[in-house]
């Protein structure tokens, strides 16, 4: 019988890519994945991985190892969640990632109700880009991940993932106070850095409208485009969950063809069951409900 541990570290690399990865993410030294791998190439028989110039890759014997690996590890979930389930009590350890406007708006309130509904169960929380999250969720670095999807910029979807749908985030377009609409195309712009889905979304939807967007300031924090706008230096498309608990200081203008990104949740399929995956969920859906649209 295969070892499981070297299993992991098998399927680790798979999704990691190198050794110093793979050691870093599960605080080992390089020589001793190096080394473990090397017995599990011992176990089985036959190479594992192949050499290409300073990294490896693994050999066809490799991914059917890894294949099988995923299913196990799914079913070691699956019965995880099921023995918690049969517990009077939610403990343990989650572990979340979300993106910044959530983190500013939803989380927040999410994390308070757990505190009060479930005080023996541990949630440690990071702020991730969307892709990012997925890929380490993927890589089981996270037990749920909190993410946004902007239009006609779908997130890459991992087999092995449950997803669902929380809810549709309105995107307007912000000016500062007084600005006429019809000045947006010769006045500065705030976007995300060059590559991230919502540049890539912010340029498509100037392009469409009939003008190349100047666009003068960058940057990823939300927070330091919505300033801008406040400030009169910049006009940018913001999404309403930026309101939350803020008062607007902005003229907001709906978009010509209105327009959303989708926010949901994800969990690796062995474990969207899990009681504190799912009392999370529920807190999450909570905190939304309150919700009302803008005027």
């Amino acid at each position: 019988m295969f070892d499981l541990h070297r299993l992991r570290l098998l399927r680790e690399l798979s999704q990691r890519g190198t050794l110093a990865a793979v050691a870093q993410a599960l605080n080992y030294s390089p020589s001793s994945v190096s080394q473990q791998l090397s017995l599990l190439e011992s176990e089985v028989g036959v190479p594992l991985l192949e050499p290409v110039g300073r990294r490896v890759k693994l050999t066809p014997q490799a991914e059917i190892l890894v294949r099988h690996t995923e299913e196990v590890l799914a079913r070691l979930d699956q019965a995880e969640s099921e023995v918690a389930a049969s517990l009077h009590e939610i403990t343990g350890t989650l572990r979340v990632a979300t993106f910044q406007t959530a983190a500013l708006a939803l989380i927040p309130a999410t994390l308070a109700r757990m505190r009060d509904e479930h005080p023996s169960l541990r949630i440690e929380f990071q702020v991730l880009d969307p892709a990012e999250a997925l890929s380490a969720l993927n890589a089981r670095d996270f037990d749920l991940v909190f993410v946004e999807e902007w239009p006609d910029q779908p997130e890459a979807r991992f087999t092995g993932l449950e997803y669902r749908e929380l809810c549709r985030d309105p995107i307007r377009l912000a000016v500062p106070r007084g600005l006429p609409v019809a000045e947006i195309g010769s006045y500065p712009w705030i976007m995300e850095t060059e590559g991230f889905p919502q540049r890539i979304f912010n340029v498509n939807w100037c392009r469409h409208n009939g003008f190349e967007p100047d666009v003068r300031f960058s940057s990823t924090d939300v927070l330091v485009k919505l300033r801008f706008v406040e400030r009169g230096l910049a006009v940018a498309l913001l999404p309403d969950l930026i309101w939350y608990d803020r008062e607007v200081a902005v003229d907001l203008h709906e978009l010509p063809v209105p327009m959303s990104r989708l926010l949901f949740t994800a969990a690796r399929a062995g474990r969207g069951q899990h009681p504190a995956v799912r009392a999370f969920r529920e807190a999450l859906a909570l905190s939304v409900a309150p919700l009302q649209p803008l005027p």
